[in-house]
């Protein structure tokens, strides 16, 4: 039986072509638990589902491009619709991003630390500076949207959306999506460490679903 968080090697001693592509794409291989297992699934959900509001936004900027320029009507409406779902892909995507490990490393020697250290990497870097940008963000967001929604705003620009609180309303959604990740991220990180919570034994076929 490996290790929780180690690479299962084919019948051969040698990783195979899954085990590889498994290491390439999650950077840091800690065992899941009942919790995770839950939260990162309604996590990669909501990632599928938001990744096609991309397709969406290029259409509506090939929209409105081919308005402006050949046929001389340039939308406000267009124009701010575009960074609306700017921000709701970005903003959404950035939980999706922490359950996939898939985010930007910019320490050098990450890479060459033990699995053990990684995870004291995670388990202090998430207490200590994740958790609390995120309290400190959640703060701001919610009575940033309360009052918005509150005086019913709209656009400044003639011809602007209304209803802008909505979009307003993403930033603290976005904040929350992350905090129920990180706490997620939080406990698998324990489980390797402390033996807590149970960590689930998982199989590669699992780890895809």
């Amino acid at each position: 039986m490996t290790e929780p968080g180690t690479t299962q090697q084919s019948s051969a001693g040698k990783p195979g072509e899954h085990d590889l592509l498994h290491e390439l794409i999650h950077h840091v291989e800690l065992p899941h638990t009942a919790f995770s297992r839950r939260i990162d699934k309604m996590i990669r959900v909501i990632g599928a589902s938001i990744s096609w509001i991309w397709l969406l936004l290029v259409a509506i900027i090939i929209t409105n491009v081919t308005m402006r320029y050949l046929f001389g009507q340039g939308r406000v409406e267009f124009e701010e619709i575009q960074w609306h779902l700017y921000s709701i892909g970005f903003l959404l995507g950035l939980s999706y991003c922490m359950e996939s490990d898939d985010h930007v490393r910019v320490d050098v020697l990450y890479e060459r630390f033990s699995l053990r250290t990684k995870a004291w990497v995670e388990l202090f870097g998430t207490l200590f500076l994740l958790l609390p940008f995120l309290i400190l963000v959640l703060r701001f967001s919610i009575p940033f949207f309360i009052y918005s929604w509150s005086i019913n705003e709209v656009s400044d620009a003639p011809g602007g959306l209304p209803w802008r609180w909505a979009i307003k309303s993403f930033m603290a959604i976005g904040m929350i999506l992350l905090l129920v990740v990180s706490l997620s991220r939080l406990s698998r990180v324990t489980a390797y460490l402390f033996r807590w919570p149970k960590a689930l034994i998982t199989t590669p076929e699992q780890r895809e679903g």
